[in-house]
This record gives C-alpha cells, sequence and structure tokens, in this order.
C-alpha cells in the first residue's frame, strides 16, 4: 500500500472544542494539523457542549488554507465515543478527518469507517498508538482501512501502560514499532508533543532524533514551538533536490538501480523522494 496524498504533517497542534472562538487562532498558528479536542482536554460535564460546538466549526466552508482539520473524539470503546460518533454520523457536514484515541484492535478502525460509509461520508482517520495492546497490534491496525492517513505516537499514555520514564531512550522501542507499522502501510507517522515550554533546545533534540527515526512530524503543545517543528521537519534545499535528481535518474535509465554520484541507488528509495517532492511542492518549495 502507498500513501495516496503526501502532505506536510511536521506539526499539529490542539484547540479545545469548549472554546470554538481559539479556532482561528490555532489555523493561524503555522502548524500544518489542526486538532479540535473532544477526549482528555475536556471535562466529562462539557463533552456535550464541546462537540456540538466542535460540528458547528464544520457547518460552514472551510478555508483551503493547506491546514489539515482533525476532530478527537473520544474511544470508541466508550460512552462519549459512542456519542461523537453518532452526531458525526447525524450531521451531513462532518469532519474532513478524525482522531481515534487509544486504539486497541483493528476492529474498532472497520466499525468506524463502515459506519462512516454507511452515512455517505468521506471523512479520513488517524489513529493513536498509546496502548500496549495497541501496541501489539499496531500492523494490523495501520492496514485495517483505506481511510487511515497516518498514525500518531502517544508516549505519555504509552510510558504509564509500559511502566517506564516517558523518554526518548526509554520509548524507542514502542516508538519505533509504530514506525515499522506505519511504514508497512505507507502511512505518515507523527510524535506525541514535547511536554516542557522551558526547554525549547530539549523539543528540538527530541524533534530530531525522532525525524530521523522516520516520524514525518511532532505534536505541539503551545504555538510558540510550531516554528522549530516545522523547521526540523521540513526537507532542506539539498534533499529536495537530490530527490528531483533521483527521480528523474530512475525515470531515464528505466531500470531499478541508478548511480548518482558514485553512489549505488536502488528503487525502493524512490517512494521517499516521491514523498519529499511531493511535501516540496505542497509547501511552495
Amino acid at each position: 500500500m502507498t500513501h495516496s496524498n503526501p502532505r506536510p504533517r511536521r506539526s499539529f497542534i490542539f484547540t479545545p472544542g469548549l472554546r470554538p472562538d481559539m479556532y482561528p487562532k490555532a489555523l493561524a498558528s503555522g502548524a500544518d494539523i489542526v486538532c479540535v479536542e473532544l477526549e482528555d482536554g475536556i471535562a466529562p460535564k462539557d463533552k456535550a457542549e464541546a462537540r456540538a460546538n466542535a460540528l458547528a466549526l464544520f457547518e460552514k466552508p472551510q478555508t483551503n488554507d493547506g491546514v489539515e482539520r482533525i476532530v478527537r473524539i473520544n474511544s470508541m470503546r466508550e460512552r462519549f465515543g459512542i456519542e461523537d460518533v453518532n452526531a458525526i454520523l447525524a450531521t451531513e457536514t462532518p469532519p474532513p478527518a478524525l482522531m481515534m484515541p487509544k486504539v486497541r484492535t483493528p476492529d474498532e478502525v472497520v466499525m468506524l469507517d463502515q459506519l462512516l460509509s454507511e452515512a455517505g461520508h468521506e471523512t479520513r482517520l488517524h489513529v493513536i498508538i498509546e496502548t500496549n495492546e495497541g501496541l501489539e497490534a499496531a500492523f494490523e491496525i495501520a492496514k485495517c482501512s483505506d481511510r487511515i492517513d497516518a498514525m500518531f505516537f502517544g508516549g505519555v499514555d504509552m510510558a504509564a501502560e509500559l511502566r517506564c520514564r516517558n523518554t526518548f531512550d526509554s520509548l524507542i522501542y514502542a516508538r519505533s514499532r509504530v514506525v515499522h507499522a506505519s511504514a508497512a502501510a505507507g502511512l505518515d507517522v507523527i510524535d506525541v508533543p514535547f511536554l516542557d515550554l522551558d526547554d525549547p533546545d530539549g523539543m528540538r533534540v527530541e524533534a530530531e532524533k525522532v525525524r530521523d527515526l522516520g516520524f514525518a512530524g511532532k505534536g505541539s503543545v503551545h504555538p510558540k514551538q510550531i516554528a522549530a517543528l516545522n523547521e526540523v521537519f521540513t526537507p532542506t534545499g539539498a534533499q529536495i533536490d537530490r530527490a528531483r535528481r533521483v527521480i528523474a535518474e530512475f525515470e531515464k535509465a528505466d531500470t531499478g538501480l541508478v548511480v548518482i554520484d558514485g553512489k549505488l541507488i536502488e528503487k525502493p528509495v524512490l517512494r521517499d523522494m516521491h514523498r519529499i517532492v511531493a511535501i516540496a511542492d505542497r509547501m511552495g518549495e
């Protein structure tokens, strides 16, 4: 399976469903993804109001500004999640994408996919792997629905489940497994936000580490983190030029491998080259 729609997913930010007035600010923050929050950031007593507010945002046409819009629903295994889904199925203007938290097995994704299809909704799906059970089933989850565009790694919940520290080194196996599963299905994989706002250098180091591991982007908890994240996950001019060159050489050679600057390059590299070019084109580079 190859990803049909590569796009920049270098950064994302949550905006509370309870505060629709903050939605335009989030869209203008520079983040590639804005996620309206109905789950952990909303108290049980406020869930219904947040849900109504969030769905009202999508009743009017969205500006074509390149920002990916998502609503994070509650877990399909909880009452609030079922209520979220019922409300989304009932509306004629569903959100363009839903983020599914705490996904444990493929069946909950398949169920939501089927319900959306039945309602005639084209809504895309993003899944968060943040439980031990979800980590074990990550490969099956990644491939269970053509609606899935990206997988997110939920490090805070994962560390709690694994009883380990929430550090890069402690979570490297879990992160790598999610990268591996996402790559097998041709999905983007996006890392958990860095929580310490007073440590911008620490955030950049962690972002660079997860980028080198295979992540396409990382979450933010504040707009002031976004510029640095976008910088870390943006292909450099040299990388873009090389990607275009590799693609051109393969097209010219019509073979399984080419030699560029004395280095042997084999065809499997092409998918990543096309992804770099697609993202560069989308960003007008």
